[in-house]
């Protein structure tokens, strides 16, 4: 029997765009997108939906029961600077859903979870250059925390119960297909609609902060490449560390420029400086080059091109 796959929070940056690729493999009707409300008009327009709180366990095995769902991708979550403002109602959702889910796959009701994890996993403590798989983490924000804490618990549910969780550390992420959510990274989506708007920009981080950032097309492929790797090959169980390319926003700007000669960019860094300033600078993802053979296909120019080129598209 074809699998069914099911997309918990399929309206949110990462969850959009998921869902179409998995469409685009695997059949629109095997491949059902859900959430708290409803998506954008492409969407939708695309295959089976529902109205899902990820929270509610009884009304996910409901979802999961009908459509004989054999593979859940958990993409609910309240993102960093979000959760920072609402800190239990980020545990809430980043956990609860979390467990949720394991709950059914060792109840054997699934058989597959791909869940996000993140560069916010780890600290001020962390190295910044080339961070280790594993590393110290003590991570200081609420999204971290819960991060950190899903890893723990993904990987115990593997070793204690056989459940079969694969995870990726996502870096910030950058797509002109939908608005970011609430996350520290914004500023790199943002950056791009105010430079064609108003040829300029006030950055919420400061000039020289370098982070680890990723093209929305290739942290899909990462995620549906560590989905179809043989189980045998996985050697990570919590989350593999992901890296594709490391830059400020004063070098994106720049990047900008040479598409944009008139752009300009300000700074006025706000509470998601500090946030920023815990957080590695690049990432070291040999494990997942070495295990399932990773490899990005964006650089900075090559991202700042296709986002430019994109968005005068779509405004026509």
């Amino acid at each position: 029997m074809a699998k069914t796959i099911l997309i918990l929070g399929a309206c949110g940056q990462i969850g959009t765009e998921l869902t179409l690729a998995l469409r685009g493999i695997h059949g629109p009707e095997a491949v059902v997108a859900s959430d708290i409300r409803e998506g954008d008009s492409e969407l939708m327009g695309s295959g089976p939906f529902e109205i899902l709180d990820a929270t509610d366990a009884d009304a996910m095995e409901e979802v999961v029961v009908h459509y004989e769902v054999d593979e859940i991708y958990l993409m609910a979550a309240m993102l960093s600077a979000t959760a920072e403002k609402f800190p239990d109602r980020a545990w809430n959702l980043n956990m609860n859903t979390l467990f949720n889910v394991l709950k059914l796959a060792r109840e054997n009701k699934i058989s597959k979870i791909f869940w996000p994890s993140s560069i916010a996993v780890f600290g001020g403590t962390t190295p910044k250059e080339d961070t280790p798989q594993s590393t110290v983490m003590e991570p200081s924000t609420v999204y971290g925390i819960s991060k950190q804490s899903g890893e723990r618990w993904c990987a115990y549910y593997h070793r204690k119960f056989g459940v079969d969780v694969r995870s990726l550390r996502y870096p910030g992420l950058i797509s002109w297909k939908t608005q970011p959510g609430g996350g520290t990274t914004d500023y790199a989506v943002e950056i791009f609609h105010e430079a064609l708007k108003n040829g300029t920009y006030t950055s919420f981080l400061d000039r020289d902060t370098r982070l680890p950032m990723m093209y929305m097309d290739d942290a899909i492929r990462a995620t549906i490449e560590l989905m179809r790797a043989d189980a045998e090959a996985l050697s990570i169980r919590s989350s593999y560390n992901l890296q594709a390319m490391t830059f400020s926003p004063e070098e994106l700007a720049e990047a900008i420029r040479r598409e944009i000669p008139d752009f300009r960019i300000e700074y006025a860094p706000d509470f998601r400086q500090e946030i920023a300033d815990s957080w590695p600078s690049r990432i070291d993802d040999s494990q997942a080059r070495e295990d399932w053979g990773w490899q990005p296909e964006y650089d900075l120019q090559k991202t700042t091109a296709t986002m430019l080129a994109e968005l005068r598209a779509q405004a026509g």
